[in-house]
């Protein structure tokens, strides 16, 4: 995303309806371990590489296509803390934007804090070998990665993939570096060629110089040819054919002009879609909004993965959340994009703008503090969040032997004699993310648990193990969960608690 307001005029010609045809689909629910392995596509799907469909329901984390060289953030937290928090969250791929930048002699990143033992594993390196860590640390956590080329050097947005500085050849030998890099390690699935072409950027009219199209066949190909198993995405333009949309947003010319590549089933379309917070656009002020929504996304996008032709890839979407037109914009999206529930992998793939606060006209999940979770933002995309995939590997920061560990502590909030509300607070005290928690008490009385929310329990007797519910076994090192529950009687104090962890 571009961190200035944009200000495309656009003209929208009414949608079709168009076919949601399913011949041929996988089913539309998979096995909850799919996603190991690389990845390739069939149809409108993106298979794993047992043939198991797979959804991407990701989060967006920026800083490296800034002059920062890194993902942001990392001033105030360790990389693995927030890598374990956005797992624990339910998004299960990283989409992390870079500058060629990152490729100079000496680039090196800067704002980490190293104080505390946060970000230890990162000291003396340079921008490339951060990104080595953190895609480690994700595909160890269950994360996959999709690399996104953002910009040419980090002092903003190109309408081109080349500038006077960075030409076509350097971009693509960059892009050849990253693919030679992780070649064999899965964790990275794929790269998007450039963030959001737009005007003068064409697709389909034939210029190499403009035609964006053909550019992302020459990159695509060069690409493959060092690292044939990865996913090559591909952004649209800002206008076809006189009709113009977001940056990047624009897929129309895909009907007519599909991209090739020399390797079969790695093509990924992308738009991106925003609300009125980055820029308005008539669809917003047209007086059957926001069910006028559906028709202009088929049109711009959704008609490649309703006709079947390709997958697509909604690579961001984002809004501050602030107006009730962009309250009603994000809860249109997010139908649209089909709820895993329903329509299991068989969907669009997304990945949210931002995980970062810092965002200016989006916000991000995390709050100012890079800490707090913006609960009612993350909860709009809950019902197309979708399983992790199968973690693997070793803790690039961990020498080995580390176990996890943890403590919890019990309150009592209210007693009124015939019954009591208390709370219980886990927290990582270990040296590794938890991947579960158990609680374990015996009262001296005759109590019973009534009632328990965000755990589950068992009791024999005067003795209770809780253990942690699915949204909240994995804690992050120095994170903290809770659970409450009511029982009965009261006068039962406050007994010792032990926890376990793994």
């Amino acid at each position: 995303m571009f961190r200035s307001l944009r200000r495309a005029l656009c003209a929208v010609a009414a949608a079709c309806l168009l076919p949601l045809g399913t011949a041929g689909l996988q089913s539309a629910h998979a096995a909850e371990s799919a996603g190991a392995g690389y990845w390739h596509t069939s149809g409108r799907q993106i298979l794993d590489a047992s043939g198991q469909p797979v959804r991407i329901a990701g989060i967006n984390w920026f800083g490296f296509e800034t002059d920062n060289r890194v993902v942001h953030g990392l001033w105030s937290r360790d990389y693995k803390s927030m890598i374990d928090q956005m797992k624990s969250l339910g998004y299960n791929t990283l989409r992390i934007p870079y500058s060629d930048d990152i490729f100079k002699s000496g680039a090196v990143p800067n704002s980490i804090d190293f104080s505390s033992g946060k970000n230890a594993d990162l000291q003396g390196l340079n921008s490339l070998g951060v990104l080595d860590r953190i895609v480690s640390y994700a595909g160890r956590d269950g994360l996959k990665v999709i690399l996104d080329r953002h910009r040419p050097d980090s002092g903003g947005q190109s309408a081109l993939w080349y500038t006077a500085a960075v030409p076509e050849s350097t971009w693509i030998a960059n892009l050849k570096a990253l693919a030679t890099r992780y070649q064999g390690q899965d964790t990275v699935v794929g790269i998007d060629l450039h963030n959001e072409p737009h005007d003068p950027a064409c697709w389909g009219c034939g210029d190499t110089s403009v035609d964006w199209r053909l550019a992302a066949q020459r990159a695509g190909n060069a690409v493959l040819g060092v690292n044939p198993d990865l996913l090559i995405f591909v952004e649209g333009v800002q206008t076809f054919n006189g009709v113009s949309g977001w940056w990047g947003g624009n897929l129309m010319g895909v009907a007519q002009y599909p991209v090739q590549l020399s390797v079969a089933n790695r093509v990924v379309y992308s738009a991106h879609d925003y609300a009125t917070s980055v820029a308005q656009q008539s669809w917003f002020s047209d007086p059957s909004f926001p069910a006028n929504m559906p028709g202009i996304w088929d049109n711009y996008w959704g008609y490649i993965f309703k006709q079947n032709i390709a997958p697509v890839w909604v690579g961001e979407f984002g809004t501050t959340l602030q107006s009730s037109v962009d309250q009603k914009w994000l809860a249109a999206l997010v139908s649209y994009l089909r709820p895993t529930s329903t329509y299991g992998a068989d969907s669009f793939h997304w990945t949210f703008w931002s995980w970062n606060p810092n965002s200016g006209d989006t916000g991000g999940i995390l709050k100012d503090d890079w800490q707090t979770v913006d609960t009612v933002k993350d909860g709009y995309l809950a019902s197309v969040k979708a399983p992790g995939f199968p973690g693997g590997g070793s803790d690039p920061g961990d020498p080995g032997g580390s176990t996890a560990a943890c403590t919890a502590a019990y309150s009592v909030s209210s007693d009124w004699g015939g019954g009591f509300n208390a709370e219980v607070k886990v927290t990582n005290s270990g040296s590794v993310a938890l991947g579960s928690w158990k609680v374990t008490w015996t009262w001296p009385g005759s109590q019973q648990v009534t009632s328990m929310w965000n755990a589950s329990y068992t009791q024999t007797g005067s003795t209770v193990t809780a253990t942690n519910a699915a949204h909240n076994g994995a804690v992050a090192v120095g994170g903290s969960a809770s659970f409450g529950f009511g029982g009965a009687p009261g006068g039962g104090g406050v007994p010792s608690v032990s926890c376990t962890a793994s």
